[in-house]
């Protein structure tokens, strides 16, 4: 292997040193799912600011139940109601769900466990509590108190919660912008009649699926001729506009491939090309100040192998996330042999306990991809691998 080709961990790991971390901005909450919290967040109030019922029934003084054990019936306390009103030990008060808890009141019993008679409770429940049934003020978050801390995915439970701390605004890291670049004469769009020659293409619908799984949904697409001067024209604009710019196709040595050349006309610095892998050898990644370039095989399952293996990550360091695939070991079901010199990812399928080699391992083809939840990672120095040993997999993010 000629001696400009890199190994994966030495590809991976300049990914990491090149790419920058986004400086946060300031959105609406409710436009802040999905991303990571760029500074601590701390209670502004006590929550619940009050004690609230838990239940429909009737709120009591706890000790006064014990010295009257039936109580009058005296009062209503309604979720969202301002007005409170004392209440006396030997009477109790109709509340429900959300309401604030009377002053002098400590416990609510459930309406289901209750008699009323000729205007007094009579409780069924020998097992009563005090304070049973009752939010305490500040159990939830303490005025002052650290409610979420800098670094946190705002995840459905976050936002909620940061929303019933009355917080309406987040300094958060945004999602990278994403533009996509095809490259190659031959492709014709799905639905479109098909010439001799022609292939319909499928890397930017592919490459957008995975990326809206990321939680990234709007991705520019653009065609580029073969043609060095379209190409350059193209991805300057791209550049322009985007965060991260795909490039797919035209990125080894032959005639028409272009991308290297592209990159350079736009200033781009090279960080590498060329990866002792297979499938996806030719892969190329450069950037321009706090702009990155991944150029991608043209074969779509060496786009979606090297997209999983290098650009999600990139994109996980791109939005704060920092995370990567899940990687673990699993026992491999059948013999397998590759050649020495390359690590070799293979499209397989993991049961939870064991890990199959697809069929169709070819890098042309996707019908195997849609059948896999994984990728077997297998080391270059190695030419074997025999049923029942554990192997590397890489869990697919759809796992």
């Amino acid at each position: 292997m000629p001696a400009e080709f890199i190994e994966v961990s030495e590809a991976l790991k300049m990914i990491r040193e090149n790419i920058k971390s986004p400086d946060p901005i300031k959105i609406s909450i409710s436009s802040a799912a999905g991303l990571i919290l760029a500074e601590d967040i701390y209670s502004l109030r006590d929550v619940p600011p009050f004690n609230q019922s838990s239940m429909d029934g009737y709120a009591l003084n706890f000790e006064g139940y014990n010295q009257h054990n039936t109580l009058k019936i005296q009062g209503l306390a309604q979720a969202g109601l301002a007005e409170q009103i004392p209440l006396q030990a030997q009477n109790t008060c109709r509340i429900f769900t959300g309401a604030a808890v009377p002053p002098g009141a400590d416990t609510v019993v459930m309406q289901e466990k209750v008699d009323i008679l000729d205007g007094k409770l009579i409780i069924k429940d020998s097992n009563i509590l005090a304070g049973q049934n009752v939010r305490i003020q500040g159990s939830e978050a303490k005025k002052g108190e650290l409610a979420l801390e800098k670094g946190s995915l705002l995840n459905a439970a976050a936002i909620g919660f940061l929303a019933g701390l009355g917080i309406h605004e987040l300094m958060v890291y945004p999602m990278p912008t994403i533009s996509i670049i095809l490259t190659g004469n031959e492709l014709q769009q799905p639905g479109l009649p098909l010439s001799y020659g022609q292939v319909y293409e499928s890397n930017s619908y592919a490459l957008r699926a995975a990326i809206r799984e990321m939680g990234i949904l709007n991705v520019d697409v653009f065609s580029a001729e073969d043609d060095l001067k379209i190409l350059t024209e193209v991805l300057a604009i791209a550049m322009q506009q985007s965060d991260l710019v795909l490039l797919t196709g035209g990125v080894s040595v032959g005639d028409y491939d272009f991308v290297i050349r592209a990159a350079e006309a736009n200033g781009v610095e090279q960080v590498f090309h060329k990866i002792r892998q297979k499938p996806g050898k030719p892969i190329y990644f450069g950037k321009k100040g706090d702009r990155y370039i991944f150029g991608l095989p043209g074969n779509p399952a060496s786009v979606l192998t090297c997209f999983y293996e290098y650009v999600y990550p990139a994109i996980e360091l791109l939005s704060k996330r920092e995370k990567d695939l899940i990687r673990m070991n699993a026992i491999l079901e059948t013999d397998i042999k590759k050649s020495a010199g390359l690590t070799q990812f293979l499209k397989a399928y993991f049961d939870g306990k064991t890990v199959k080699d697809l069929k169709a391992q070819e890098s042309f083809r996707l019908s195997s991809f849609a059948k896999a939840n994984c990728l077997i990672k297998l080391d270059e120095d190695r030419i074997e691998y025999k049923a029942g040993e554990e192997v590397e997999i890489h869990l697919l993010p759809s796992f």
